[in-house]
């Protein structure tokens, strides 16, 4: 009988080849996962690319100040490639970076400290009462559309002050009604510093649509929203000396009539008198307005006369020294910057809180107006010798008489209900202030003349801080 054919090689030469197909079947999956990934990656990169080109981040940062100035409304948010890119969208407005910018902002440090929103945060007021909140451990988010009425690089410096001491302004508008409801969703905030509006006596011949849309809509948008949450803030909010308009019987009281304002900035603000007056009666907002008087001081405003005859005296330039109409000096109250501040603070901490919830009001709610000024008016020639001193400059006088823009020739406050109320009492005189806001300037605008020099006698008068 014949025996069986041998087929063992055949079959281990099949195990071989089905071994060689798996091992080259699994280097190809291998290569082509590969060559998958990478193809993958090239395509989020590029998305990334495309979608950082047409969404730029949230600008939240500050440019420098003049004498290292960056331009005005540049772009000032400086982030690495992948923070501009891989992570912009949630730096936008209600993404989760910026909602935990904005809490970590407005939680206070101190116990029972204040969460404090203070619209205006980049202006003159504003930037030193949020400095002052944060200091004492309050909580402070700010506010402010940084607008072109002055120089915006002067608020942008003031900015990048404030987020040294960790306080955020949100870049936005008062007229902006979905921004102003995510920040009260964001945080509950226990009171409202509102200090944001448009400022000056004169540019309100030039420009009155920008006074209506701050001064009385933003207003009224910022009470709507408050009205609303739940717990209502209390409010804190800036009307002005202006008010008293045509008023002759000095000092200005508090109980004196208000119904001749002398220009559209002065009506602005006493209609927002009464439109507080409505918003604390029929929904209940604790309100408390106060009347400031000429406030001066470091990191002022260009737009006022003690900044502006500074810039012009060291220029050289001619200055306008205004009189009344009958050839009498003007004079003013000015109010020193670290009194105001402690005007604000007190307001602050007396105002009651709020009656209403849920759009209804619940039971009577505070309702206040304060003057605070510094009780002593100074004429415009005098604040102008004192220059001349503190500048080593002799200035180039042009006497006028007063146009008739709205500005009133004399101011005058008293502050006896403020100091009642919550122990109000201005202690800086012009002399003294004055060489403050001159040590300011000319270290802020990098001025190398006899005036820096001079001015580090200073020092010897007193312990001076341009914060």
């Amino acid at each position: 009988m014949a025996s069986p054919p041998d087929t063992s090689k055949t079959i281990k030469l099949e195990r071989y080849n089905s071994y060689i197909r798996r091992l080259q079947l699994t280097k190809f999956l291998h290569s082509s996962s590969k060559l998958l990934f990478r193809a993958t990656i090239l395509i989020a990169l590029v998305l990334i690319i495309v979608f950082t080109l047409n969404h730029p981040p949230l600008s939240d940062t500050s440019t420098t100040k003049p004498g290292g100035v960056g331009s005005v409304g540049g772009s000032i948010h400086h982030h690495s490639f992948l923070s501009t890119s891989i992570f912009s969208s949630s730096f936008s407005v209600g993404g989760g970076s910026w909602e935990k910018q904005v809490r970590h902002s407005a939680t206070p440090r101190r116990p029972n400290g204040f969460s404090v929103l203070v619209t205006g945060a980049g202006g003159f007021i504003g930037s030193h009462c949020s400095l002052a909140l944060k200091k004492r451990g309050d909580g402070v988010l700010g506010l402010d559309n940084f607008n072109s009425y002055y120089d915006p690089s002067l608020k942008r410096s003031r900015q990048k002050l404030l987020q040294k001491h960790e306080v955020f302004i949100v870049e936005g508008d008062l007229n902006d009604n979905a921004l102003l409801t995510k920040l009260f969703d964001v945080v509950p905030f226990t009171h409202v510093l509102h200090l944001a509006a448009q400022a000056g006596v004169r540019y309100a011949m030039q420009n009155p649509q920008s006074y209506v849309a701050s001064n009385i809509a933003g207003f009224v948008n910022l009470l709507e929203v408050c009205k609303t949450v739940n717990p209502q803030p209390s409010i804190v909010w800036a009307s002005s000396s202006s008010v008293y308009g045509l008023n002759t019987q000095v000092p200005f009281s508090e109980m004196d009539r208000t119904d001749q304002p002398a220009s559209l900035y002065a009506a602005t603000k006493k209609a927002g008198e009464e439109i507080a007056h409505t918003y604390n009666h029929i929904y209940g907002l604790a309100l408390t307005g106060l009347r400031f008087f000429t406030v001066y001081g470091p990191w002022g405003r260009p737009d006022m006369a003690y900044f502006f005859f500074t810039k012009d005296m060291l220029q050289g330039k001619k200055i306008d020294v205004y009189q009344t109409q009958d050839e009498k000096e003007v004079a003013r109250d000015f109010t020193y910057i670290d009194d105001v501040v402690k005007g604000c603070l007190g307001a602050l901490d007396t105002a009651e809180k709020s009656t209403g919830s849920g759009g209804k009001k619940k039971g009577p709610a505070q309702l206040r107006v304060y003057n605070l000024g510094n009780t002593s008016p100074v004429p415009v020639g005098r604040l102008v010798s004192i220059l001349e001193n503190l500048l080593n400059k002799k200035a180039k006088k042009h006497v006028i008489k007063m146009p008739r823009n709205g500005d009133v020739p004399y101011t005058h406050a008293n502050v006896s209900l403020a100091y009642k109320d919550f122990g109000y009492k201005p202690s800086t005189d012009l002399a003294t202030g004055l060489r403050k806001f001159v040590k300011w300037y000319v270290s802020y605008y990098g001025i190398d003349t006899r005036v820096k020099k001079e001015s580090k006698l200073f020092n010897q008068h007193s312990d001076e801080s341009t914060a």
